[in-house]
């Protein structure tokens, strides 16, 4: 069989491994835009911050080893067109010639790209060095030149999205003074305001000049400075300049080339795919940050991640080749961003998304320790827990605290207590590690199950009666 798979990142290879695991004989093929195949992209803002010393590092798999495990790679070369049936890929190589690749099956895994906002002047100050997007190698590459050749003081970051605050912590540890502006009245929509209000205090207490409810509507460059024009109701029209100006307002489905094979769009414009990552156009399947995301709670979704891309990416090669058994079994929306010395997480629904789907959420706050308070170090923690008012199902679980705090895999616990559809009871009834220097008896997501309990129960509000 000739599989061939449009797209060189984490569901693209992923796809490409698990055909070449399954059946070793089939012919796998892996076509791309640019040189760059399996890179780290999450792993970008460390490599700008200088933690990450070269670029090179961010390969999960060198283009030796790809090859090494049987994959054929065309790097620099743009798929045009899909021809269902004719069962050929049109492609347009370095040389600016074209190929027509047969197929068996086919995989589009084309991922996202990034959003350009209406911001104007942005797409001339795109093509000069003051001015960038991030979202490829190829892109860090550039903004790292800038950054090792030209003497950058304050950098303007727009958008304050997971990549956004780790772009302001990655600047801030070269030393630069960062300007950050979110359109939105917090940073990270997918957490809640009073969680977003300590997270910005962490920023600000880094020095990071954060303004929210704020929209940039023009840019200007030139050979010394980028200069922006913003806008809110407090502050009206202000302008601010710098010598850098990185925009990272979030990505849209790529599915440019899927519409050319006539396959159907789903939720947010992302191609449409079923559980086993089939299109409903016959022999082409597709996976990643181009395709819907199955939800466990919402249903069908959009949310790009690279945990998800591996997981599709496993499925449509499985399945691509005959493995029909194979399927994407959905998410539950499982997120974390280091930012400076403290670490959001958070899983499941927010109140907003839960009501859409008709539950009825009810969110408590709760602050607790990680660790025993008499062993020394304990930190605190900040839980928000949803779930459901009339059926205590759990919906949702974010939290904040310090590197140290465990808040990573805490929500890990969360995670799997929500794709088994347990209840807050059932969340106090998990048996959890504990011993004084990593935990409590009561670990601290249990005390904020205990607290959601008691502030929904009869029993608050027979205390509340009794207040009164």
């Amino acid at each position: 069989m000739r599989l061939v798979i449009v797209g060189g990142s984490d569901a693209g290879i992923a796809a490409a491994l698990r055909a070449r695991e399954l059946e070793p004989s089939n012919e796998v093929t892996v076509v791309l835009d640019d040189e760059y195949p399996n890179f780290s992209v999450c792993g970008i803002p460390y490599y700008l911050s200088g933690e990450v010393r070269e670029w090179s590092n961010l390969a999960h798999r060198s283009h030796r080893e790809l090859l090494d495990q049987g994959i054929n790679l065309r790097t620099d070369t743009h798929a045009v067109e899909i021809n269902p049936h004719q069962h050929e890929l049109i492609c347009q190589g370095s040389d600016r010639g074209f190929v027509h690749l047969p197929w068996d099956r086919l995989i589009i895994a084309t991922g996202a790209r990034p959003i350009k906002p209406p911001i104007e002047g942005l797409v001339e100050a795109l093509k000069g060095d003051r001015v960038f997007l991030v979202h490829t190698i190829a892109d860090a590459r550039a903004i790292m030149k800038v950054l090792d050749q030209k003497r950058i003081h304050r950098a303007l970051v727009i958008g304050a999205g997971y990549i956004g605050l780790e772009l302001a912590e990655a600047l801030s540890a070269r030393g630069i003074k960062v300007n950050q502006y979110e359109a939105r009245d917090h940073v990270l929509p997918t957490i809640s305001s009073d969680l977003a209000g300590q997270l910005e205090l962490v920023l600000t207490g880094h020095g990071v000049e954060l303004a929210t409810d704020t929209v940039v509507t023009a840019v200007a460059t030139d050979d010394r400075q980028v200069t922006l024009a913003t806008s809110s109701p407090s502050s009206g029209v202000t302008h601010v300049t710098g010598d850098l100006a990185i925009v990272v307002a979030g990505v849209r489905p790529s599915v440019d080339l899927a519409l050319t094979a006539g396959v159907k769009l789903g939720y947010g414009g992302a191609v449409w795919v079923n559980r086993q990552m089939a299109t409903g156009v016959q022999d082409i399947y597709a996976a990643g940050d181009c395709v819907i995301t199955h939800h466990q709670l919402l249903g069908e979704s959009y949310l790009p991640l690279g945990t998800t891309a591996h997981k599709q990416g496993r499925v449509a090669g499985a399945v691509a080749i005959g493995h029909d058994k194979a399927e994407f079994q959905g998410v539950v929306g499982t997120q974390v961003v280091k930012v400076f010395d403290q670490v959001i997480a958070r899983t499941g629904l927010t109140d907003d998304e839960a009501t859409s789907v008709n539950f009825n959420p009810v969110s408590t706050t709760t602050r607790a320790d990680d660790h025993k308070r008499y062993y020394p170090g304990a930190e605190t923690l900040t839980i928000r827990l949803t779930a459901d008012a009339s059926t205590h199902r759990l919906l949702g679980v974010a939290m904040l605290g310090p590197i140290s705090s465990g808040a990573h895999k805490r929500i890990d616990t969360a995670a799997v207590a929500l794709r088994q559809g347990i209840t807050v009871e059932g969340l106090m009834d998990l048996d959890l590690a504990y011993t004084p220097p990593l935990g409590t008896p009561w670990d601290a997501m249990q005390v904020a199950a205990s607290q959601w309990l008691f502030e929904s129960s009869t029993e608050r509000r027979y205390y509340e009666d009794k207040a009164l």
